[in-house]
């Protein structure tokens, strides 16, 4: 099994290549909001001595995270299995950040969700041990200054303490093939927290001199 992961669901993007569950390759790109998609893939191929055939499996972040980059992981797989055949997976980027959390002690897992909100969820011992949800970011901070961990990859810039963590395509890779769950491409779609809202546009209004 060659897999290839990606994880674009925070400002650190990563794109990793494993052979049955073990990482051959992991590129990593930050510090801009341009995503090299293709370059990455191309590198961890590279350093992997993978070609691009070989690649039967893929797995992606689908968040909670940054909207922009979950859905242009969402469409690198979709665009890849159009191309191949390949079995697909879509791995919640919070199981994976909870990966890095490996102590007993319950940490909470933190990623800005906008609006001055945070979505939030406790791990421990390697795992996500509950749901993710909504807070404010008094509330959080409120739980920062109590003296609960708090771990993500915006706390320490944004609540002046915690631990920095960002969730990783090999962490991504290693959940898909152990649980083993593939889907049908289409079926992926990002994980969100709120309910979509929509606004009826205002009534047609003419401009002079445009009349058809």
């Amino acid at each position: 099994m060659n897999l290839l992961a990606f994880e674009f669901s925070t400002d650190r993007r990563s794109v990793a290549l494993l052979r049955s569950g073990i990482v051959l390759a992991e590129a990593v790109h930050e510090g801009s909001r341009h995503t090299p998609v293709f370059e990455l893939v191309s590198r961890v191929l590279a350093e992997a001595g993978v070609e691009r055939r070989l690649v039967d499996h893929l797995a992606v972040g689908l968040g909670p995270g940054s909207y922009t980059g979950v859905r242009i992981a969402i469409s690198a797989v979709q665009g890849w299995r159009l191309g191949r055949e390949c079995r697909v997976a879509g791995i919640n980027s919070f199981d994976a950040l909870a990966r890095q959390i490996t102590t007993p002690e319950t940490t909470w897992l933190a990623v800005d969700a906008q609006r001055d909100e945070f979505a939030v969820a406790p791990a421990a011992g390697g795992s996500r041990i509950g749901p993710i949800e909504l807070v404010s970011r008094a509330e959080l901070q409120r739980r920062v200054d109590a003296g609960q961990p708090v771990a993500g990859p915006e706390v320490v810039r944004r609540l002046g303490s915690g631990l920095s963590l960002s969730p990783t395509a090999a962490d991504i890779g290693r959940i898909a093939v152990e649980a083993g769950e593939w889907i049908e491409a289409e079926q992926l779609a990002p994980l969100y927290l709120r309910e979509a809202a929509f606004v009826r546009s205002g009534p047609v209004r003419s401009i002079p001199g445009m009349e058809v």
